[in-house]
């Protein structure tokens, strides 16, 4: 009975057994202070009885001190209010019935129901462990939960439970429990403490080192195998515990179950040991092996004994040791496995390709290995690899093939008229018909530009030309070829342009870029045979990682978008995927080379730019140049030079292996007024370099046999630091971008190149 607002307490002698050691102390005392660890759940009882409520909870779990130490306990609890003589609420009457016992029983029932169903689908003792461990701790409520192995004096925590106190997790000494407590351990009956502060079996460091751990109370429960001791479960609490005899049974067939499941896992993982394929070991971090699976000797031929007897380092190949020892180090290091390849001797004397797995053991000491022989898959690649070769050379020789077929028929169809125009010529000079001569001459000039045209546009293609690269307004470049693109398309055709009025300054070169426009504007016509209209638009983009994943040689950043659209037949997929490949052409034979797009392709890219090419059949067709954005400004054109200037007396040097080139180049140097010094290649050129005769220019051809051009003019530099040097270069790899070429007082011409052009050039380097 709990009587007025203060919720006085009057019992019988059945409550006085439930109260415990509280009793006789609670008889008329105030309920919340009575019971202050559930003051709140007694406030709201008299609370709602004083107010005429009736209240019923069944198997009600609370944590009461009855015995000195907190316990869960679960109760039924029936409360109605007593009235007075006024017929008023003044008190409260409870009939309470302890289910503790029950209840306990049923979740015991339950819990082990549904944990032995559970570790039947567990593999590995580690999961075990853990698993057990949580469901355990949860269910008691308990600060930590652990199985521990024991082997050679010593306690191994692969997993633990911990709530609200520190894991444990590693490697301890039994010696720590003291001479008493590890006597009972080895009786094997579980050992029970509600009080670490007050048991007499525990020695003053065994409780010292405990409340280090925040340990006040367990229970340990000791596994054996026949008579070895070889784990050991514990429960424990942060502060001392009365456990029931339910809890201590509870734990105890749970250690029994993990025992079982461990052993279970474990002769499963001994027949997966002796049939597994791959090598599988137990080595520790001084070099030594202690377990080896048969897959070892089935792959490399030494015997068990021979592999244990031995430091593994003894088996790695020379070359991979120090990797391999590298990389075993960091696994012991950060704990956490890696994964790397060596090569293993075998016993006959060869080499095996191994790839290794390598995981940790929770002692410090040890690791695990698993190595899987890559001998068949590299031969396997290695033979892929001479397939994939094979059909490369196959692809590569046809493209040759192509390449120099279309090659030859133009440049034959060029050589004819170079060749008939300079027989023609010779023959009217024979006979003194000197009339119809300039008509010849004119013939030979028109081919030999053809055929330049041509060698550009292949140096383009194979990203091989020589790029002046600089800032450019694109806007600017797209207005001054405006007229001469509308002269190109003809009346039928309307020309629309659409260039951004903030458009940034790009890294490019402005002949190519120019060319290139000319180019697909030329396309566009050609698809446009009835009419249509042809746009050209100039825009500002990003490109992000996303976009340029797809294509690994363009990076990321700011581009400025040149766009040619046309309203034309169109291109089908199929013809899409190949309008970039070199000869590849949809217009009739005689009537395009097919290296328009394929230049441009390769000029692009060499820019470090992208083309992207957008079309569908009778709906046109739209090729966008993205070229890479400059913060510099386009620098200003001076006006051209018209008369071609003279040199007055300054000696050049000119080295050349061609003896044609060299001849014409003599020449002119001679009627322009300089002093020509000749050589054939480096050889000769580095004497009278290293001499003390006058030299104001070098000119040297990129292409030289031996040394190259860039390679002389080092060596010329050396000797003579402020010496100017022209290079002249037909097809030069090292020579692509200018930027990255020249350095200093340098400067470049390219094959073929007009009298009034070098003639400039070499004035411009000598008078700065």
């Amino acid at each position: 009975m709990l009587w007025g607002p203060e919720g006085v307490m009057l019992y019988n002698d059945a409550y006085s057994g439930f109260a415990g050691g509280r009793h006789p102390e609670l008889l008329g005392s105030n309920v919340r202070k009575g019971w202050p660890e559930v003051a709140d759940f007694n406030d709201n009882v008299v609370t709602k009885g004083l107010a005429g409520e009736v209240l019923r909870y069944r198997d009600q779990e609370l944590t009461l001190h009855r015995n000195g130490v907190p316990e869960p306990v679960w109760m039924d609890l029936d409360y109605s209010p007593v009235p007075d003589e006024a017929g008023r609420p003044a008190g409260v009457i409870c009939f309470l019935a302890e289910t503790t016992q029950r209840v306990a029983a049923e979740r015991r029932k339950a819990f082990l129901h549904g944990l032995s169903d559970d570790l039947q689908g567990l593999t590995t003792p580690s999961d075990i462990m853990r698993m057990t461990a949580d469901r355990l701790g949860k269910l008691l409520s308990a600060s930590r939960v652990f199985y521990a192995e024991i082997s050679n004096g010593r306690m191994t925590v692969e997993r633990d439970y911990a709530s609200g106190v520190t894991s444990i997790f590693g490697e301890h000494s039994l010696e720590a429990f003291g001479p008493d407590l590890l006597a009972a351990y080895r009786i094997g009956t579980p050992v029970v403490v509600r009080n670490v502060e007050t048991e007499v079996r525990l020695s003053s460091d065994a409780r010292a080192g405990l409340r280090s751990r925040e340990v006040g109370a367990f229970v340990d429960v000791v596994l054996f195998e026949e008579t070895q001791w070889v784990g050991l479960l514990a429960v424990q609490s942060a502060t001392p515990r009365l456990w029931t005899e339910a809890e201590e049974t509870l734990i105890q067939e749970v250690g029994e179950r993990i025992k079982v499941a461990i052993e279970r896992a474990r002769a499963e993982r001994d027949r997966l040991w002796d049939l597994s394929q791959d090598m599988l070991a137990r080595a520790d971090y001084s070099g030594m092996i202690s377990a080896v699976n048969p897959a070892w000797t089935r792959v490399l031929g030494w015997t068990e004994n021979e592999l244990l007897t031995r430091g593994y380092t003894t088996f790695m190949h020379p070359e991979d040791a120090a990797a391999t020892l590298t990389a075993i180090a960091e696994v012991a290091a950060k704990r956490e496995p890696a994964r790397f390849q060596n090569r293993l001797a075998t016993r006959d004397g060869d080499w095996k390709s191994i790839e290794w797995t390598v995981a940790p053991e929770p002692d410090g000491i040890n690791f695990v290995a698993v190595g899987r022989d890559l001998s068949e898959a590299k031969a396997r690649e290695a033979e892929l690899e001479i397939a994939r070769e094979a059909l490369r050379q196959s692809q590569k020789m046809e493209a040759i093939g192509q390449l120099t077929g279309g090659i030859a028929h133009d440049f034959n169809n060029m050589l004819t008229g170079v060749i008939g125009s300079l027989d023609l010529i010779r023959r009217n000079m024979a006979v003194g018909k000197l009339d119809r001569v300039e008509k010849y001459i004119e013939a030979a000039n028109t081919s030999a530009q053809r055929a330049a045209g041509l060698t550009s546009r292949l140096l383009a293609f194979g990203r091989r030309q020589s790029l002046d690269l600089k800032t450019i307004d694109v806007n600017a470049l797209v207005a001054g070829v405006e007229d001469l693109l509308r002269r190109t398309l003809g009346e039928q055709i309307i020309l629309v342009t659409h260039l951004a009025s903030n458009l940034w300054t790009a890294t490019t070169d402005a002949n190519q870029l120019e060319s290139a426009l000319l180019n697909l504007c030329i396309n566009a016509r050609d698809a446009m045979p009835s009419g249509g209209q042809l746009v050209v638009e100039t825009a500002n983009t990003e490109l992000d990682e996303r976009y340029t994943r797809d294509y690994p040689e363009l990076q990321p950043g700011q581009y400025i978008v040149l766009s040619v659209t046309d309203t034309g037949v169109g291109m089908s997929a199929s013809t899409i995927a190949k309008v970039f490949e070199p000869f590849f052409t949809t217009k009739p034979v005689g009537q395009g080379t097919g290296l328009g797009l394929s230049m441009i392709y390769g000029f692009v890219r060499q820019s470090g730019g992208h083309v992207r090419i957008y079309s569908e059949l009778a709906q046109g067709t739209t090729v966008k140049l993205f070229v890479p954005r400059s913060h510099g400004t386009v620098a200003v054109k001076s006006a051209p030079t018209v008369t071609i200037p003279h040199g007055a007396g300054e000696t050049v040097m000119f080295v050349e292996d061609d003896a044609s080139v060299r001849l014409i180049v003599a020449e002119v140097l001679a009627e322009l007024g300089y002093a020509a010094i000749e050589a054939v290649d480096a050889n000769r050129a580095i004497p009278i370099l290293e001499s003390g005769q006058r030299i104001d220019l070098l000119i040297t051809d990129v292409g030289l046999p031996g040394l190259n051009g860039r390679q002389l003019a080092e060596i010329a530099r050396k000797v003579r630091p402020d010496l100017s040097v022209l290079f002249i270069t037909g097809y030069a790899q090292n020579a692509a971008v200018r930027a990255g070429f020249l350095d200093e007082g340098m400067d470049m011409m390219t094959k073929p190149f007009a009298i009034d052009a070098l003639a400039t050039k070499i004035r411009h380097i000598i008078g700065n």
